[in-house]
């Protein structure tokens, strides 16, 4: 039997930012089809690991595989939702403008929007709940509503991958409801999730999987192995972390 490609695979991946090392000797294997969640402490290198993995920090040495292959291989199924903070939230584009991006790509971003593209903004905009507000600057919207748009635009992209950084961050209870009813449809259609979250209490209803990250990958595998008050105490340097 053929065993099954690691949707992700670091192996000794080390990043830095000029002459501050972020994240070293990291190893990381994350299954087809499930929801890991990358969590740890303030500065432990969470959205560096994301960052590092897709090449927009270079690493300065590691492995990086997707579906066991090199990522210019294999970009179109990959999909990336950034920090809620990195983006400008002046520039003059509408919900479905935004939506409408996640169906460019750098091997056609010369090419004309087509029908299909439409209805697949469309499709991610009805996903997200944001469908009577498709012609609204984006600036105009709450900070959930913000959140639910660009993440439309990454499931525009009809990934196979996700990486989401932060996306419950400054979200209010209903779009937090949205994201994670999405995020789950997400992996029963089969895609793979890498989400840096936080909040430690909702990590149960949200991952199959966790990446307990500081400064390297501390423990990482199903819930109820890696999930654990030990572990979880450890990542963090307190005697007790409530959950």
């Amino acid at each position: 039997m053929t065993a099954v490609q690691p949707a992700l695979q670091l192996s000794d991946m080390a990043v830095a930012y000029h002459d501050v090392l972020a994240l070293s000797h990291v190893d990381l294997a994350v299954k087809p089809g499930t929801i890991m969640g990358v969590v740890g402490p303030n500065g432990a290198g969470k959205s560096t690991l994301i960052k590092g993995s897709l090449g927009l920090v270079p690493p300065l040495h590691g492995d990086v595989r997707f579906f066991g292959e090199r990522l210019d291989d294999v970009r179109e199924r990959v999909g990336y939702l950034p920090q809620h903070s990195s983006v400008d939230w002046d520039f003059p584009a509408t919900v479905s403008d935004v939506a409408l991006m996640g169906t460019f790509s750098a091997k056609r971003w010369w090419a004309r929007t087509t029908a299909a593209d439409r209805d697949a903004a469309a499709r991610a905009l009805d996903q997200v709940g944001l469908t009577e507000l498709a012609h609204r600057q984006i600036g105009e919207l709450s900070g959930g509503q913000r959140q639910r748009a660009f993440l439309a635009r990454v499931l525009a992209h009809k990934a196979d991958l996700y990486f989401m950084d932060e996306p419950f961050a400054g979200v209010d209870i209903a779009s937090q409801e949205t994201i994670t009813r999405v995020l789950h449809e997400l992996r029963a259609e089969g895609a793979t999730i890498v989400v840096v979250h936080h909040d430690l209490a909702s990590i149960p209803n949200l991952c199959d999987e966790v990446a307990l990250i500081d400064g390297t990958v501390v423990a990482s595998g199903p819930l109820e192995e890696v999930f654990t008050r030990d572990l979880i105490d450890r990542t963090y340097g307190l005697a007790q972390v409530d959950l």
